[in-house]
Parts: C-alpha cells; structure tokens; sequence
C-alpha cells in the first residue's frame, strides 16, 4: 500500500501542475454612439430633433468621465461610433465633428471604432476583441431608437426613418458568452423598454435597462425621462 501511493502521489502531483491556472478575464465598458438627424427634414417639424449635433456625444462623455473616475485611467473603455451622421451633419455645421470625437478619444485614452450598421456593432461584439480574455461588463447605446430598434442614422438619410439600425431580430447573433455574468446593459434612447429590453433578455441573456416613453438628452447630465408617466424599465 505504501509502495503504491509512493507512486500514485508524484503522478497526482504532476497532474495538478498540468492544470492551466484560469485565465485573467479584462472588463470592457462599451459605448454605442448613434449619429445625429439633419436640420434638412427636421426644421419644419413642431418639435424637431437634434438642435445641437452633440446630444449623444455629449452624453457618452458625460458617461466616460464617470467610469474614468470610478474603475481608473487603464480601463478598457471602447466607443462605437456611428461615423457617417458625424460627416453629414458636419458638412450641416460647416465643422470636422470627425476631429472633434478624435480629440475626445486622445483626452480619454479610448478605443474607438467606428461603424456604419448593426452588423458592425455585432461583429465588434463578437469579435473586436479576444472574447476569451476581454468580455463586454458594461454597454450603453446613446442615440435615437424605437420600441423595436436602435436607428444609428434616424432623419439623417431619409426623414423620420433609418437606414442603419440595430434591430431587436438580429439581436440573436450576438454570443452571449462575449458579456461578463454581471454585464450592465442601458439603452438611453427613447421607448426601449417597451419591447426591446425584453427581446435582448430573451436572445443575449443580460438584463437592458430602457425606456418606457420618450427620453431627452441634457448638456450637463445623463438624459431623462420626458414623456409624463414614462419610467425606466427592464
């Protein structure tokens, strides 16, 4: 017996070294940034959107600062970035807005990438980083959206419609191994709590906090609730 374990033991020994240790897993705060309309199919509306070209940039600063302060300058921060609302509404402005989202990349030490549809925001989830190292913690759209959709280019190309979107019937081709356990998920675009939290539950798994009614973006703050009545939801 002892003669036996004399020779099971340094083979037990040499098999528990052979066991890789778990491999260190890096959070990634992801920030979706859609793109702004143009004056061109708004300014005769009653209540028109985007007076200012910033509302969502703005706001995913506003964000950034938060999580610079709260987990430090070496977290992984990544923005996506919808670039060509920037470039038209730019040539609206008579301004490089591509500049200015680059300057704001250089102060914040982020990754940004930039996107021209849904199928590029997935494919970033999917594979933009090494899914088995890096997994997405935390991801915020700002931008406009329906019940159903994140529009990246709402009344930008075509009045009070989208080209480039996100919608909830593609959710299903994001892994859901590419979010940590925990993931915080928030959509601050207008009616998303009204069905497409629950389809992103249903085919990512993570929770999406959205709203039910209308949002409103601030210069100072995170954007509100504005319809009466209207509440965050999952």
């Amino acid at each position: 017996m002892k003669k036996a374990l004399a020779i099971f033991l340094p083979l037990l020994l040499l098999c528990a070294n052979l066991v890789p240790a778990q491999a260190q897993v890096t959070p990634e705060f992801v920030i979706l940034v859609g793109g702004p309309s143009l004056m061109q199919w708004e300014k005769y509306k009653t209540q028109p959107h985007d007076h200012w070209w910033a509302n969502f940039v703005r706001a995913g600063r506003i964000r950034t600062e938060q999580l610079r302060e709260k987990f430090g300058p070496d977290a992984k921060i990544t923005w996506l970035v919808y670039k060509q609302g920037y470039i038209d509404r730019g040539a609206q402005e008579k301004m490089d807005l591509i500049d200015f989202i680059n300057s704001v990349r250089d102060k914040f030490n982020l990754n940004l990438v930039w996107f021209r549809d849904g199928s590029e925001v997935i494919n970033y989830l999917n594979n933009g980083q090494p899914r088995d190292q890096v997994k997405v913690a935390f991801l915020e759209f700002f931008g406009h959206s329906n019940k159903a959709c994140f529009m990246f280019d709402y009344s930008s190309n075509v009045d009070s419609a989208s080209k480039s979107f996100l919608h909830q019937s593609q959710l299903s081709s994001i892994r859901r191994t590419v979010f940590t356990r925990d993931a915080q998920i928030r959509s601050w675009g207008c009616h998303t709590g009204e069905m497409m939290s629950k389809k992103w539950r249903e085919a990512v798994g993570n929770r999406m906090w959205g709203a039910i009614g209308k949002t409103q973006y601030m210069t100072d703050e995170l954007p509100i609730i504005s319809t009466p009545g209207g509440k965050w939801a999952y």
